[in-house]
């Protein structure tokens, strides 16, 4: 993991709907993302129409990721979570699966799904990647679903 946030991009004049599917599991620090996620994007996006869904962990975010990118009513969705790792590799499978899975939705729908599904070592970790800001995973996932929405738009001449 990298420890330094992306350049913010240009700001966007026009309207965007961007959706966020976030996970109550770990719900400290998911929602530490969702804040910070948020008020990137509102810094971003001038006319901004933001969602967000919460499920119960971080294997049930796919099924609404792709309901909403089946839907095509966003621009960009936002996945949030957080996994630690226990004394098993079952995190790490979990990750592995949720990771499959959002990207094949992107990939399926056309609409950017940006994964900060966080695998993390340990509460130190989460702290740090969630609730900090300079290396906040929120505002980077929402840096990154501005821009990609951004290109896409303008690709498809919208």
């Amino acid at each position: 993991m990298s420890n330094f946030l992306p350049t913010r991009p240009r700001a966007i004049g026009g309207k965007r709907h961007i959706a966020i599917v976030a996970s109550r599991f770990n719900e400290k620090y998911v929602e530490g993302l969702v804040q910070h996620a948020s008020t990137e994007l509102r810094a971003l996006v001038s006319s901004l129409v933001l969602t967000v869904h919460h499920v119960s962990g971080a294997f049930e975010i796919p099924v609404v990721a792709r309901e909403l990118a089946s839907q095509k009513k966003v621009e960009a969705i936002l996945a949030l979570g957080v996994i630690l790792a226990g004394d098993t590799k079952h995190a790490q499978h979990l990750a592995q699966s949720v990771t499959n899975a959002l990207q094949q939705i992107a990939i399926e729908h056309g609409v950017p799904v940006i994964n900060a599904v966080l695998d993390l070592d340990d509460e130190w970790q989460a702290q740090e990647r969630c609730l900090g800001s300079e290396i906040n995973r929120g505002t980077e996932a929402a840096r990154a679903a501005v821009e990609v929405a951004d290109v896409l738009v303008e690709l498809r001449g919208r």
